[in-house]
């Protein structure tokens, strides 16, 4: 059984901690929590049946020899910090998106995961969706001949209230906006599937809610294949979500995926038609309740193959880097006010910059 311990007690942990604690990741249990907020930490606590800690050194020093991966879910411009402080411990590390906010603190993060001889992983649960599978493996196999433009689409809602229950929540130093929070697996998906990306020209503003970063934004990406990426992201949509999508059209070929999370395949043509794919758009249509969709139960499976049996990780701190430069760059030319090239390093952008040190056990990221 591989167990793990939360550190923040926040939004995204209790995605976590229902998946871990119930029983639905098959060889996978929770076996505490850390979190600084004693009202969070006593409630988890609580529902989960697990020890809970103020400080997460004091739960290592505890339980560590129960304790097999240590899930970092503060908030994302302490991922680094509380990473490389726990990487000591010795035990694997699994990060929320994004990895960190600047690429000197996910190298700093990769390095100390590698001197620690631990894994690390970051979550991109979007990646195991099936829709998201199937059209990663249409790419593959050639079915859409050149690829002209890839697209994703983030139309959330976050009002005011979301932004202020938290001091750092909007901030360029501990959480970015709109590209870095909610589009962070969107802009990932994108890389993923369109391969290396050349430069990027973006535009932001803060539109419906007091934050210091931005709320909307666009970004177009110029990939080395000669494709073209565009990404629209908002947390300004009224009065509810609308949607988180992709689409990829190719000169054989046109997908898109949309729903809430990336999971429901509305369009799957292609030239030349084959006769799985009747079932391919039968069979991705399922809607998740919320934008979280189906992917974490997939992905922390795929973190306990890779600790039992020594798979192999589909996200791991090498694969998170990847994507968090195209970030940084989106930062960086939204700053700037012109294109930048992907072979830069940030110049103008605050992103993850100035922010103050908060406490060692933080609260939640998401």
């Amino acid at each position: 059984m591989t167990a793990f311990a939360l550190v923040g007690c926040g939004r995204i942990a209790k995605r976590h901690a229902d998946l871990l604690a119930g029983g639905q990741v098959a060889g996978a249990t929770l076996a505490a929590v850390a979190e600084i907020k004693d009202e969070r930490r006593t409630a988890f606590s609580r529902e989960y049946g697990v020890p809970g800690f103020a400080d997460y050194h004091d739960m290592m020093e505890t339980l560590g020899d129960r304790i097999d991966v240590v899930s970092v879910l503060t908030e994302s411009g302490n991922h680094a910090r509380h990473t490389i402080d726990l990487a000591r411990y010795g035990k694997h590390i699994l990060v929320e998106k994004p990895m960190a906010l600047t690429p000197a603190d996910a190298e700093a993060m990769i390095q100390a995961c590698d001197i620690a001889n631990v894994k690390l992983f970051v979550v991109k649960q979007n990646r195991f969706n099936l829709p998201v599978i199937r059209l990663r493996q249409a790419i593959e196999a050639g079915r859409f001949g050149k690829i002209v433009i890839g697209t994703v689409r983030v139309r959330w809602s976050r009002p005011q209230a979301y932004y202020d229950q938290d001091p750092w929540r909007g901030t360029l130093a501990m959480d970015g906006g709109v590209f870095a929070n909610q589009a962070s697996h969107h802009v990932d998906l994108l890389e993923w599937l369109l391969g290396e990306p050349d430069s990027v020209f973006a535009k932001a503003r803060t539109a419906l809610v007091d934050i210091e970063a931005e709320d909307t934004g666009v970004a177009l990406i110029s990939f080395a294949s000669g494709a073209i990426g565009v990404v629209e992201a908002t947390t300004a949509t009224r009065p509810k979500d609308l949607e988180g999508s992709i689409s990829i059209l190719g000169e054989r070929g046109t997908v898109e995926i949309g729903g809430f999370a990336v999971n429901e395949m509305k369009i799957w043509n292609f030239v030349d038609q084959g006769p799985e794919d009747e079932a391919i758009l039968r069979e991705c249509r399922e809607m998740p309740p919320d934008v979280y969709g189906f992917g974490h139960k997939h992905y922390l499976s795929n973190v306990v193959d890779c600790i039992q049996h020594n798979g192999r990780a589909l996200v791991d701190g090498l694969e998170g880097y990847k994507s968090l430069v195209l970030l940084s760059a989106i930062y960086e030319s939204i700053a700037q006010e012109q294109e930048v090239r992907l072979r830069f390093r940030p110049r103008v952008s605050r992103l993850g910059l100035c922010g103050a040190a908060l406490p060692a056990a933080g609260v939640s990221s998401k």
